[in-house]
């Protein structure tokens, strides 16, 4: 336990070398996650026959069981050691992995289900409390003036990563249900156990990032949850989260279920979708990175905001109302936008509140934010779930009608079942939601009219080189150069 004790002073050295662990524990909780969440995890629950209430339930449960941050303030507070909670409880919440790698060993679907939401529940009650120590010891030891930069690479290289392995394993998913039909859940079984052990080797990464030491804070969790609600700014920050989180879960816990279910989309292509959204997610976030820093964290939000809102607008027009010619095309560019606005969304939402948090305070302030975006976040899915099945025989339908006597012709110009009510519902609260953004001030803040043009222009430059063969090229190959370049430096210190 020595070893993971905080010092008084960080070297220049020991950033270095933390920061060179904080990336690789990046790749390694995204190996982690790719094998165990996301896709994967939507696509097992589907396949042991699922209600969209258990769906939603999987989306939620990591969301409200951050309310557990409010004692965990109380446990960094007191214990001073962040890096050592961190460590203890990411060591623990890997082991439901293995426990839901048992479930092709389990005769009843319902039993199975059962222990999938157990596994979930565990790990996102001890994920939750790593969380809470982490955001606070993240915000002391990454340097202010490189943190957009900073996280914006480590984003980058991790889900350049994520996105190789979530080919591979719906590649993989694919495969093993053709090869052994009968035996589909050993194929999940063994993505989670790979899962557990990529988790393992982040664990390992994390204990190797130093730690500062804390300001000396008497705990006491009511006081401590006070300051930020009686800080002005930051509650303004707190209600635009609580806000945006609803809006966007209220729908994107089912993209997935859409796909799979309502389009009738093979898993393949579902994953391809997939990957082509964190591709461009992946690409265009050094470029968000660099505009965080250079402008705010918030002229950031205030341009991928409103792209991602449209893009959940863009599902609804996917049917009309079943599948058509447009289909395919519109799935391809809504998961294009979605990405550039998702990696845009990420880096400013998670900077703006390291930002706005005080140096030394910022257990509190960060955890509180979470929580109450988690409560958002998990509201919504359930509600999505809860409600799905009514929604399935409501319509709403517009159609242009025109008579000659040459010809008669219908346009349906407007068609809402089902999911599509959710979509436009997350739509309309989404714009509430960045009405709450521009109450929140940010140092360096600029005039918008001019940030936003700014902004536009640095997400061209990078677009009008995709229109080139030889720029496409480029974005496809670019994550296997780093992972190249990651694995020649490692050669490199051990010769």
């Amino acid at each position: 336990m020595r070893y993971l004790q905080p010092k008084e002073e960080l070297t220049e050295q020991e950033v270095e070398q933390g920061l060179k662990a904080l990336i690789k524990d990046g790749i390694a909780s995204q190996a982690m996650s790719t094998f165990t969440g996301g896709v994967i995890l939507v696509a097992l629950a589907v396949e042991l026959n699922a209600s969209n209430l258990v769906i939603g339930l999987l989306a939620a449960i990591p969301a409200l069981l951050q309310l557990l941050q409010l004692p965990s303030i109380y446990l960094v507070e007191k214990v001073q050691n962040r890096r050592l909670i961190v460590v203890l409880s990411a060591l623990l919440c890997r082991l439901p992995w293995l426990l839901i790698a048992i479930i092709p060993f389990i005769i009843s679907k319902t039993a199975a289900l059962g222990l999938v939401l157990g596994g979930v529940f565990v790990h996102s009650a001890l994920a939750s409390v790593a969380n809470c120590a982490w955001n606070s010891w993240m915000r002391d030891f990454v340097p202010e003036k490189s943190m957009g930069t900073f996280f914006s690479k480590r984003m980058q290289i991790t889900i350049g990563v994520g996105l190789i392995l979530t080919l591979l394993a719906g590649g993989f998913i694919d495969w093993w249900k053709q090869s052994y039909p009968e035996e589909v859940l050993y194929g999940y079984s063994l993505l989670f156990i790979l899962g557990f052990l990529a988790g393992m080797i982040g664990v390992y990464f994390i204990s190797k990032i130093p730690e500062p030491k804390m300001n000396p804070i008497t705990p006491h969790l009511l006081k401590t949850l006070a300051p930020p609600f009686k800080d002005a700014n930051f509650r303004s920050l707190i209600l635009f989260t609580l806000a945006w989180s609803f809006a966007v879960n209220l729908a994107a816990p089912f993209f997935t279920v859409y796909m799979l279910q309502s389009l009738e989309l093979g898993m393949s292509l579902v994953v391809i979708f997939s990957v082509l959204s964190q591709l461009f997610s992946f690409y265009f976030l050094n470029v968000w990175g660099k505009c965080a820093d250079r402008f705010s964290n918030k002229s950031v939000l205030a341009v991928s905001g409103p792209l991602f809102l449209f893009c959940i607008l863009g599902w609804t027009f996917t049917t009309m109302p079943e599948k058509y010619f447009l289909t395919i095309p519109l799935l391809i560019l809504i998961h294009i936008l979605m990405g550039i606005a998702t990696s845009g969304v990420a880096i400013a939402s998670s900077n703006i509140g390291l930002k706005l948090a005080p140096r030394g305070e910022a257990t509190s302030y960060l955890a509180v934010n979470t929580i109450i975006s988690s409560i958002g976040a998990g509201i919504a899915p359930i509600l999505g779930g809860k409600f799905a099945d009514f929604f399935a025989s409501c319509n709403l339908s517009l159609t242009l009608n025109w008579k000659s006597p040459i010809k008669d012709f219908k346009l349906e110009t407007l068609n809402f079942s089902h999911w599509d009510f959710f979509f436009v519902l997350a739509f309309i609260l989404g714009i509430y939601a960045l009405r709450r953004l521009s109450f929140i001030k940010e140092t360096g803040e600029m005039e918008e009219q001019f940030v936003r043009q700014e902004l536009l222009d640095s997400i061209n430059r990078p677009l009008r080189s995709l229109s080139s063969v030889a720029g496409l090229f480029q974005l496809i190959s670019y994550p296997l150069v780093i992972v190249k370049s990651i694995r020649k430096k490692n050669n490199n210190k051990n010769i």
